[in-house]
């Protein structure tokens, strides 16, 4: 078989012989597949077609140190057949860079001459504009830092208005004030609403007395005089005008002698202790003498107001010095399981413990008189108790209402409901046979009695209730 001819593809026939300078006819053919940058044989070469060509390939690779849209500052008397960089011009036309240059100065007003270098602009004029293009489109100063000396200026000019209205204000006032603090503190708490019983000057007195020790108590630490002065005064308001107390069956306490007071607890703080209080006092005129927890008596500050108020420590032995005396005394069964209840079980009592508030009432053949409070379980509605945090801080529980801790010292302010109190009628024990003291059934009997009659009174007086805020 005779060898074949090898052509190689892309020519035009087989491939010639060429020299080292001059590629051979099928390499001229391939590299000239364009046709516009390369003449063929036989043809004569057009200029204007290689000039457009070169133009185009410059167009296509761009030039990183030229400047766009910055005309040249050196006028050219020659027009030039090349196209401005970055630009391509059409095949056998030339736009040369001298139009360019007549374009940008005809932008800047003027035609340059011929052989005219136009001035070169300042260093602090370039560097000026060249801040003004980042400046705010409000203007120069719209985000400017005020000097110090602005800040100066007007610091000064407030310490000045402060110095001019305490000027102003009445010196003999702030004198009298800064001389006599207690004084003023009693006049603002009467401008605040506290209705002193004494006068301003008599209040005082009273408290310098205090500080100088010269004042009596009993044996259990009570104060009357402090009672009457200062704590009822201050407590009024809360109870008149917060919580519009009203009161039912007044005419059920003893004007004299002693008698067992026995109450439902709830609330989450034992305002209800010293509101009964204050209402009895007001009243009928005599002091109510609570039992209070030991708590009371271990946290500071608590157990010294609660011993000059007349509150003295939940024991049989206190309770029965207390009635032996022929006063009242108030105590509240429940304890802490009616203060921590939920919201949810609210005005439902609690176990009344042991009975042994009526084993004191039957020795001191006392009469235990019922009393009912609606309006304590809504002034600050428990939803939480925290049972983990309150084994770790030694309490009972850590109350969390809607508003506390939330809230901070607002939280702690109490909802203004409506209290109902309501006296019931006496439970004679001079009646009971010698020795129902030491009888178990007849303490539970007696306790079952007392716990069942302020239960229905509690559900005939949120039936009277219709609104818990009105």
């Amino acid at each position: 078989m005779a060898d074949a001819e090898v052509i190689q593809l892309g020519s035009r026939g087989p491939a010639g012989r060429g020299s080292r300078s001059t590629p051979s006819a099928a390499a001229r053919g391939l590299a000239g597949a364009s046709g516009a940058s390369r003449p063929r044989p036989g043809r004569p070469a057009d200029p204007g077609r290689a000039r457009a060509g070169r133009a185009s390939a410059r167009a296509d690779t761009p030039d990183l140190t030229a400047v766009p849209d910055q005309p040249s500052t050196e006028p050219s008397t020659e027009p030039s057949s090349e196209p401005p960089v970055g630009e391509s011009a059409p095949a056998g036309r030339s736009s040369g860079r001298s139009s360019g240059r007549r374009r940008a100065a005809r932008t800047r007003g003027r035609r340059p001459d011929a052989g005219e270098v136009p001035p070169c602009p300042a260093a602090g004029a370039g560097q000026e504009e060249a801040a003004g293009a980042h400046r705010h489109p409000g203007g120069a100063d719209s985000h400017r830092r005020p000097e110090p000396s602005s800040l100066v200026s007007g610091v000064a000019e407030l310490l000045g208005g402060m110095l001019d209205l305490l000027r102003q204000a009445p010196v003999e006032l702030v004198r009298d004030a800064a001389a006599d603090p207690l004084r003023t503190l009693a006049a603002v708490a009467e401008a605040a609403g506290v209705d002193w019983q004494a006068g301003v000057e008599e209040i005082a007195d009273f408290a310098r007395s205090r500080f100088s020790g010269d004042y009596a108590v009993d044996a259990f630490g009570f104060d009357p005089e402090f009672t009457e002065r200062v704590f009822l005064p201050l407590l009024r308001p809360l109870v008149h005008s917060w919580f519009r107390v009203e009161v039912q069956g007044i005419e059920n306490l003893p004007t004299t002698g002693p008698a067992l007071l026995v109450s439902n607890h709830a609330g989450t703080l034992p305002l209800d202790g010293m509101v009964l209080h204050a209402v009895i006092h007001d009243e009928i005129g005599r002091h109510v003498r609570m039992l209070g927890a030991d708590l009371i008596f271990s946290t500071p500050y608590s157990h010294d107001l609660a011993r000059r108020i007349g509150c003295t420590l939940a024991c049989q032995e206190d309770a029965e010095r207390l009635l032996a005396g022929g006063e009242l005394v108030s105590v509240f069964p429940e304890g802490f399981k009616g203060l921590g209840k939920p919201f949810s079980d609210r005005y439902k009592l609690q176990r009344f413990g042991r009975g042994g508030f009526v084993s004191a009432a039957v020795r001191a053949q006392v009469p235990i008189v019922p009393i009912s409070i609606v309006g304590s379980e809504e002034i600050y509605p428990l939803v939480a108790t925290a049972p983990s945090l309150a084994r770790a801080l030694g309490w009972p529980y850590v109350p969390i209402t809607p508003l506390f801790p939330w809230f901070g010292l607002l939280g702690a302010i109490p909802l203004p409901s409506k209290w109902i109190i309501r006296i019931g009628e006496q439970i004679a024990t001079d009646e009971l046979p010698a020795g129902a003291a030491d009888d178990p059934m007849i303490t539970f009997n007696v306790t079952d009695q007392v716990r069942e009659t302020i239960q229905q009174t509690l559900y005939a007086l949120l039936m009277q209730r219709p609104h818990p805020f009105r």
